[in-house]
């Protein structure tokens, strides 16, 4: 048993993990804080070093997904006001990690400017959509990035610039324990022009997402650019795949849906048995989008 008598007010133990992942599944975390401030989060991060305890960030929950028998750790929740905070200078919108993309991409529309409107569509925070270079084919948000703020493994608070970062193909090298803001440099813009790419992007996306997609999840990571993971899926004939009640998509096949009564084991169990067939039948070993706890 860890002590965080002095943190009292802001960790749970043995708190359910299920309602604040896009899931819906999985078992508790051993320890839950909601720190409010960045004093108490690097207080909280020295704990577990002390006490070797491991701990989890978690903000959005839409690329998680919890094991039935929970996660032996602290899971540090980034929701409160000091993470989720919107600036906006000139052409420059800063945003904490906890900032859920929509709010991102809605402030920097009404500000006048353009760029981030690629991310419609797209689940998730800033903090998250960093880490893995978030996007589709016309663009992601690593190259409208001009600063990152983190916090490194000797829990000091460090400024990334631009020069110091690096983007992929759904990766960065963002690495750090914790991502605490960014600023982003966009193009100022008419509005209106704006809105109207975000609602056109919108339609298209949701035409190829399932429904209800509030308890499902984009799995895996498209092999190349050019090649999505849900085309090979869908061609090795594992639409509307099942095990018990976790179910691949019938309308986008990089997607499993929970549906009631499923498990976090009947997912993992589809993901093993697409990956398997996928690499039977088209050599391809597909990676996770989603981390599993």
């Amino acid at each position: 048993m860890h002590s965080f008598d002095d943190f009292r007010a802001i960790v749970k133990v043995d708190e359910p993990l299920a309602p604040h992942v896009w899931f819906r599944l999985g078992g508790p975390a051993a320890y839950m804080a909601r720190p409010e401030t960045c004093d108490q989060l690097l207080g909280l991060l020295q704990r577990c070093r002390s006490e070797g305890l491991a701990f989890r960030i978690l903000s959005g929950g839409s690329n998680v997904l919890v094991r039935d028998e929970g996660v032996n750790a602290l899971v540090i929740h980034l929701e409160s006001p000091a993470f989720s905070d919107v600036a906006t200078r000139d052409n420059v919108i800063e945003a904490g990690a906890a900032v859920p993309l929509t709010a991102l991409i809605s402030q920097s529309a009404r500000a006048g400017l353009g760029g981030l409107e690629i991310l419609t569509g797209i689940p998730g925070t800033v903090g998250g959509a960093l880490r893995c270079n978030a996007g589709d084919r016309q663009g992601s948000i690593g190259q409208y990035v001009r600063r990152a703020t983190v916090i490194d493994t000797q829990n000091e608070i460090q400024v990334r610039e631009r020069d110091d970062l690096s983007f992929a193909h759904r990766e960065s090298n963002l690495d750090e324990p914790v991502i605490l803001s960014a600023e982003f440099e966009l193009e100022p813009e008419d509005p209106e022009a704006v809105v109207r790419r975000m609602r056109r992007i919108w339609i298209v996306k949701k035409e190829n997402q399932p429904y209800g997609h509030q308890s499902s999840g984009c799995i895996f990571k498209n092999p190349t650019p050019d090649l999505s993971a849900g085309t090979l899926i869908e061609q090795a004939g594992l639409k509307g795949a099942r095990h018990g009640s976790a179910e691949v998509s019938d309308r986008h096949a990089n997607f499993i849906v929970a549906h009631p009564g499923a498990t976090a084991s009947d997912v993992l169990n589809l993901i093993d048995q697409i990956r398997q067939r996928v690499w039977q039948q088209f050599g391809y070993e597909l990676e996770l989008q989603i981390q599993i706890w």
